[in-house]
């Protein structure tokens, strides 16, 4: 039975990555930050990402197409960091394509969500897009629950 569970959990992740990386109607688009309420939405067009990985850092590799599940996940990240943890821990979305090198340097390939400290880092994509648009309280109990456990 486990098993089974195992098996549905990875196919359902690589169904959802793989129309997150559709190559239908590929555009080129650019974040214009004139239109942004913060410096955050931004990211995407700095070229060079730092990440101080002394402290917890929620880090979200994505691509610049992104699926609704892709920006539920980034929601539900920024909502639950905002609810629990105010500025104390700061929240990376990255785009994968532009930041090949950060993305290389975490061995990232497909939309990602990390938590960071030090050398510790926790993997939760698989879990992030079961739960982003369906059951997005038990995404945000998961990263609660492992930034606390880094802290």
């Amino acid at each position: 039975m486990t098993k089974i569970f195992y098996t549905f959990v990875v196919g359902v992740t690589i169904l959802l990555t793989a129309g997150c990386n559709s190559n239908k109607q590929k555009t080129k688009t650019e974040t214009d930050c004139s239109s942004c309420e913060s410096q955050s939405c931004c990211s995407s067009k700095t070229s060079t990402t730092t990440i101080d990985t002394s402290k917890v850092n929620v880090v979200y590799f994505h691509a610049t197409r992104r699926c609704a599940t892709c920006e539920a996940v980034e929601k539900v990240t920024k909502e639950t960091l905002a609810k629990y943890f105010d500025t104390t821990v700061p929240f990376h979305s990255i785009n994968r394509e532009v930041e090949k090198e950060l993305a290389k340097k975490y061995e990232v390939e497909w939309q990602t969500l990390l938590i960071m400290k030090g050398d510790q880092i926790k993997n939760l994509t698989n879990e992030a897009f079961l739960n982003a648009r369906t059951k997005p309280e038990k995404l945000e109990a998961l990263i609660k629950s492992t930034i606390e456990s880094m802290s």
